[in-house]
């Protein structure tokens, strides 16, 4: 019997179709990832502004925090010139995860059988 050995193709074959394609469906899906790694990349550097950019409005504002010393370092030296390097590779570290996290959840996607 020929028909009983046809086999329909799964959701995930039907979704990695659409996307080697390139069909609507399939440009959806990944404009829906580019969004994410968008959206995750402008969060992570508001968050180098302000950490890193906040740092002369604040010495601006409170001019003797910017007298401070520290271990012989006045401490927006300190700051900028220490402290600001462990905080970008930490959040260099964090992007890495989490866009990796979202490459995953699309593939995870993509790959999800047919309920």
């Amino acid at each position: 019997m020929v028909l009983a050995e046809v086999r329909r193709g799964s959701r995930a074959d039907r979704t990695r179709s659409e996307l080697t394609q390139q069909t609507r469906i399939g440009d959806t899906l990944v404009r829906g990832l580019v969004r994410a790694q968008l959206a995750l990349a402008l969060r992570l550097s508001l968050l180098v502004l302000i950490g890193l950019g906040g740092l002369p409005w604040l010495f601006a504002i409170a001019p003797s925090l910017g007298r401070t010393t520290v271990l012989g370092v006045t401490l927006p030296w300190l700051l900028l010139g220490v402290v600001s390097f462990p905080f970008l590779i930490v959040v260099g570290w964090a992007y890495v995860r989490l866009a990796e996290r979202n490459e995953q959840d699309f593939t995870d996607l993509v790959q999800r059988p047919e309920r």
